[in-house]
């Protein structure tokens, strides 16, 4: 793998991380429209790492989800089924919190997709890893 895939790797699961601890410090401080929208681009950056791992780049939120889904579920079977729920029920959360103003997140919820999205990108790290 060349350095320049490596650099971009490397600080996308770094952005991962880190919007993984500020969700986690959105949740104990109650903000919950932020943490759900962190909760997201955690996933969202751990993908972006995948896809330059495997060669395809692209910001484009749905153009990632679908080949995320299209790749790794249903083709090749890496993941199951949970992993793409996990990362489109991350976006319609984050989109809900971010563009509308008549619904409030239940903490519980959001701390389910927490942790869904500790595991999810557990997963998506662990495989660029083994496949680098």
């Amino acid at each position: 793998m060349d350095q320049n895939k490596r650099f971009f790797i490397k600080n996308f699961l770094e952005k991962s991380q880190e919007a993984l601890i500020d969700a986690e410090i959105n949740i104990k401080n109650n903000r919950l429209d932020n943490a759900r929208n962190r909760v997201y681009y955690s996933i969202f950056y751990s993908v972006i790492a995948l896809g330059y791992s495997e060669n395809f780049i692209t910001s484009k939120h749905h153009q990632l989800m679908g080949w995320f889904n299209k790749k790794f579920i249903y083709e090749e079977k890496i993941f199951n089924e949970n992993m793409y729920r996990t990362y489109k029920d991350a976006y319609e959360n984050r989109r809900e919190s971010d563009y509308t103003i008549f619904t409030k997140p239940v903490k519980e919820n959001v701390l389910k997709s927490f942790e869904e999205a500790k595991k999810f990108i557990e997963k998506v790290t662990y495989y660029i890893k083994k496949n680098a």
